[in-house]
């Protein structure tokens, strides 16, 4: 099993301490180093170089989603995760559009953030079940006068063919053996794909792209 090395950006002294804890003492993940402000983990983050970021929004000075943006274009593959209050429309379509690739609340237990992470360091988009369903909701939204599919043009040849291969429930080794190329390969794939349809499951991914074809 791989070691999945994280970092915490949380101002709250209590509930980070508890967090690194929970992840600390769980198989398989490691929480390499905890920032209490957004300006620590933005100079210290490109030196650890975790594998995944948990940050919450509301921070002293610049926020978790300026941390998102000052280095998810840097650094594409590590992977951040918001982990907080905020439920508001605004704040998380800010923190996916910035980067973001997970959206939990605080109120998640902790068995659930731990999945949560191990799900995100695979590959997918975990959120949980009220951000998930702003984000189906406004996905339905999305769909313009004349049935025309909105995310035609936003996802590459590539990305269309493993969407397309999703579809028919092959697994990812499958579909990279289907593709001659690797496991990895596609599971970047079907991230970028998640992040561009702003979806966190297969199901989500093909409803929103081929249902819109229609």
């Amino acid at each position: 099993m791989d070691m999945i090395r994280i970092a915490v950006v949380e101002d709250v002294d209590e509930y980070r301490n508890a967090l690194a804890l929970i992840l600390n003492n769980t198989p398989g993940l490691h929480c390499e180093q905890c920032f209490a402000n957004a300006e620590s983990a933005i100079r210290e983050l490109p030196r650890i170089k975790p594998d995944v970021v948990l940050t919450d929004i509301n921070l002293p000075g610049k926020s978790g989603i300026e941390v998102i943006i000052e280095l998810k274009n840097r650094f594409p593959a590590m992977q951040f995760m918001m982990l907080t209050v905020y439920e508001d429309d605004d704040k998380i379509f800010h923190a996916l559009e910035a980067g973001a690739t997970g959206y939990l609340l605080k109120s998640t237990p902790p068995a659930k953030i731990v999945e949560a992470v191990r799900e995100l360091y695979e590959g997918g988009s975990p959120m949980s079940a009220q951000i998930a369903r702003k984000v189906v909701d406004r996905l339905h939204h999305l769909k313009p006068e004349g049935g025309e599919n909105p995310f035609e043009t936003l996802l590459s040849e590539r990305e269309k063919e493993v969407l397309d291969l999703l579809r028919t429930g092959l697994l990812y080794k499958q579909i990279a053996d289907r593709l001659h190329i690797s496991e990895y390969t596609v599971k970047t794939h079907c991230r970028h794909i998640y992040e561009k349809l702003h979806v966190t499951t297969r199901g989500e991914a093909v409803h929103a792209y081929f249902d819109r074809k229609k």
